[in-house]
């Protein structure tokens, strides 16, 4: 089998390049900006969040230039971030240490969230294709889960992985509801959250109880499941909630963890503290971006963007970096906190 600094290897020379995106500090115009620290686009709510915030960082973007960017994941072996851009039918690529942006896979089965495995594979929820998939060493895409008691998945949407191995997804249906980010198509399973273990293939059902269950992540000690729900109608609460893990199989004591307020979450992360750090969306200014939440549910601070959050991770060298896919954008902060869960 072909070993993973060889996969890597083979990924980059393979990439197509693609247009960088002018280089641009925290507010996406076509010069650079200067900002002045602390930058006021980092919003402290909570004296706890002062902490967590690194005073002289500013947000960066990194390139702009897709129609909705999703499901961010760091390589830290590669130093690079790949990232979904569904309505594009490809996945991105982010160097570090060049800033260079390339097409990593194109068609992509319009995918959406990506992690890796253990064994440092990528995991992709693909909406078209309506599977998710394993990318092996060699570069070949093998097909973990497409069908649920004979039935198809509905679209998966995003994915982590515990560290028994197994991967836990959320299938709620987007990419069948429109052609703009897969195609039209019926449903055929409820929008389920499911566990399926690596080696032998068994899949189980953890949690039926969702409108449209959506992002998702582990407590550090993987003891809790933080799953987003952003299926309630407009005007209504759009909650996080937490579940117990049970000997990393089951799920139990579902329960409100925050409500989103008068927007949503999407992608969620948690650093080694145990906060929840939310992309933030469909509110407008002053809400878009990242929202920062305390383990005991209180809104710790904000990362405001000009765009819609879809989804985030954590990433760089010591893990202290943030990257957040945002409707057509790629954004960095360097913070005072680190991911718990990085490759």
């Amino acid at each position: 089998m072909m070993q993973r600094r060889t996969f890597l290897s083979a990924a980059a020379t393979a990439a197509a390049s693609v247009a960088i995106a002018p280089w641009s500090r925290a507010r996406g115009g076509d010069k650079p900006a200067v900002v002045r620290y602390p930058d006021a686009a980092v919003q402290t709510i909570d004296p706890r969040f002062e902490k967590l915030r690194q005073g002289n960082a500013a947000i960066e973007r990194l390139y702009t230039g897709c129609r909705w960017a999703e499901g961010p994941v760091w390589f830290g072996d590669g130093r690079y971030v790949l990232w979904s851009d569904i309505p594009n039918n490809r996945i991105l690529r982010w160097a570090e240490e060049t800033g260079e942006v390339s097409v990593f896979r194109q068609p992509s089965n319009y995918s959406n969230g990506n992690t890796r495995d253990k064994q440092g594979r990528l995991i992709t929820c693909e909406h078209d294709s309506r599977r998710v998939t394993r990318t092996e060493y060699d570069g070949t895409v093998t097909v973990l889960m497409d069908h649920y008691q004979g039935k198809r998945l509905n679209a998966p949407n995003d994915a982590v992985v515990h560290s028994n191995g197994s991967i836990w997804f959320t299938d709620p249906g987007y990419g069948i509801l429109s052609n703009y980010e897969g195609h039209v198509d019926k449903f055929e399973l409820p929008p389920n959250v499911y566990r399926l273990e690596s080696q032998s293939g068994e899949v189980t059902v953890v949690a039926s109880d969702f409108a449209r269950p959506n992002g998702l992540c582990f407590s550090p000690d993987e003891k809790k499941l933080y799953i987003v729900d952003t299926g309630p109608a407009a005007g209504k609460p759009h909650p996080i909630r937490v579940f117990d893990v049970l000997d990393g199989r089951r799920l139990a004591n579902g329960r409100l963890f925050c409500d989103m307020g008068k927007g949503s979450s999407d992608g969620i992360r948690c650093d080694t503290e145990g906060n929840i750090w939310s992309a933030a969306g469909w509110a407008g200014e002053g809400y878009d971006g990242v929202h920062v939440i305390a383990p005991d549910g209180a809104l710790l601070g904000k990362i405001l963007l000009p765009e819609t959050c879809a989804n985030l991770c954590f990433g760089g060298v010591k893990r202290n970096r943030l990257f957040m896919a945002a409707s057509q954008s790629l954004y960095s902060l360097y913070v005072n906190s680190q991911g718990a869960q990085v490759p």
